[in-house]
């Protein structure tokens, strides 16, 4: 790369793109890398306030920006995610298709540490539509050097920084517990709740049966649904520490292998996830997911759905952000409820 006066660079090759900004107008590239420059570019480029312009020069040990933020697009991945082209090395990232949108956080601190690049994300763990914005990348200087992004390159590694991944319409049984359901002394105001969340995502009730507070009746009508090979098992009811609130323990004693009981969220602690060998979720649902906007069943659908395995260190790093504030109008998930801070 070389600069020299803008009046002597008639025939010269661009090696970046060149804005200009009109208010109200235009904000964008008037001329783009490898443009040819001809005499009536001049007053246009000197307009713009390029007086020195910068132009191509071989430097095998440099990289332009907009190569360079393609390698920074290629560590984002292209797993259900579209990429515009480079532009002033900036290159902006899109989703290709419905689904749960996910970040590995320790790369993408990888990347922007190093300095002179970055990508900034939306969060991870949401939904998102095809079309949606994902990310954005930027090279910060004209060129870089090679050996930063051989380096960073290296050290992420082959697996993408994020990713798109498709739900599935699961189907599921439910089990609802609970005397005061089972005699009729309450009507059950969790079950139609609980269908039109999943119904949102296509999903379909196979099952459901209403138990009392016998946890060895819970636990049977659980391995039963299991044995149909239903998708997803959930339990309502009997979730609390209360003596006779069985739930749990039937849970447990289905055989399944319990990642955690009770979780850093509110409203949501008292949650509770399972997997049976071969990995389908036997969920315990809190009162609250019947009576409050938005629970820790919110959060953790979209990945049920998505077939990402929940573990303890995810469900322990949900309490920074783990607290709704149950706001008069509910925005979620345009809000800080589920969006893990640093």
């Amino acid at each position: 790369m070389k600069r020299i006066n803008t009046v002597d660079a008639v025939g010269k090759i661009l090696c970046h793109d060149i804005t200009q900004i009109i208010p109200g107008v235009n904000k964008g590239p008037v001329f783009k890398k490898g443009h040819v420059i001809r005499e009536e570019d001049i007053p246009v480029l000197l307009s713009v306030g390029k007086d020195q312009i910068f132009i191509l020069e071989n430097d095998e040990n440099m990289v332009h920006e907009n190569d360079a933020a393609n390698i920074l697009a290629g560590l984002c991945g292209k797993e259900n995610i579209d990429w515009s082209e480079p532009s002033e090395g900036k290159i902006e990232l899109r989703a290709a298709i419905d689904g749960l949108f996910l970040v590995d956080n320790e790369k993408l601190q990888i990347v922007n540490s190093f300095g002179e690049m970055m990508i900034a994300t939306r969060a991870s763990g949401f939904l998102v539509k095809k079309g949606d914005k994902l990310a954005g990348t930027r090279i910060i200087p004209l060129v870089i050097e090679k050996e930063k992004m051989d380096k960073v390159v290296s050290l992420v590694g082959s697996e993408p920084i994020m990713k798109v991944v498709p739900l599935k319409k699961k189907n599921y049984g439910l089990v609802t517990t609970g005397n005061e359901v089972f005699y009729g002394r309450i009507k059950d105001a969790f079950t139609p709740i609980l269908e039109s969340k999943l119904k949102v995502f296509g999903c379909e009730m196979k099952e459901h049966v209403i138990l009392n507070d016998d946890h060895e009746k819970i636990t049977a009508a659980i391995k039963e649904m299991l044995s149909r090979g239903l998708d997803m098992v959930i339990c309502t009811g009997g979730m609390s520490v209360d003596p006779d609130d069985r739930t749990p323990l039937a849970i447990k004693n289905s055989g399944v292998d319990i990642v955690t009981y009770g979780a850093p969220v509110l409203p949501g602690a008292m949650f509770l996830v399972s997997y049976t060998k071969d990995n389908r979720p036997v969920l315990g649902l809190p009162g609250c997911v019947m009576y409050a906007k938005r629970t820790i069943f919110d959060l953790l659908l979209p990945r049920i759905l998505a077939d990402v395995k929940i573990n303890k260190e995810y469900m322990s790093s949900l309490g920074n952000g783990g607290l709704c504030l149950n706001c008069d109008v509910c925005t979620f998930p345009n809000c800080g409820f589920g969006k893990r801070g640093m």
